[in-house]
């Protein structure tokens, strides 16, 4: 009896050790986000900076692919609303967004996306 005791402790072990192991070498998830205009900071603006945006030309046409890193499903899941801040342009492009979106929103930032011939400043904050 004494002997199984250590040998289910190491075993245990052995498990717990696995299973943490494997979720450290998780690969990460991909969202596809349409065009390539503006893809590195509209991956970063859905998914948080440390999430990285680069145009896959495989299928012929430029297509935005978002890197990041996938999480377990919280116990406490935070609400994100989006928000409009305006048009951007060359007098307010994403920075001037991003401070808009600061100003009017607690805890937002926003980023520039086009829709057909308008460049929108669209805001995320939490809710």
């Amino acid at each position: 009896m004494e002997r199984k005791t250590p040998l289910m402790l190491l075993v245990s072990l052995l498990i717990m050790f696995s299973s943490v192991v494997n979720q450290a070498k998780a690969d990460p998830c991909v969202d596809g986000l349409g065009a390539c205009e503006n893809c590195d900071n509209r991956c970063k603006f859905k998914h948080g900076p440390s999430s990285h945006g680069d145009c896959d030309r495989s299928v012929g046409v430029a297509l935005c692919r978002c890197y990041y890193q996938c999480e377990p499903p919280s116990l406490t899941p935070l609400n994100i609303c989006k928000g409009g801040g305006g048009l951007c342009s060359k007098r307010c492009p994403e920075t001037c967004c991003n401070k808009i979106c600061a100003l009017n929103y607690n805890g937002g930032h926003g980023v520039c996306n086009t829709f057909g011939n308008f460049n929108v400043c669209q805001c995320q904050y939490p809710c």
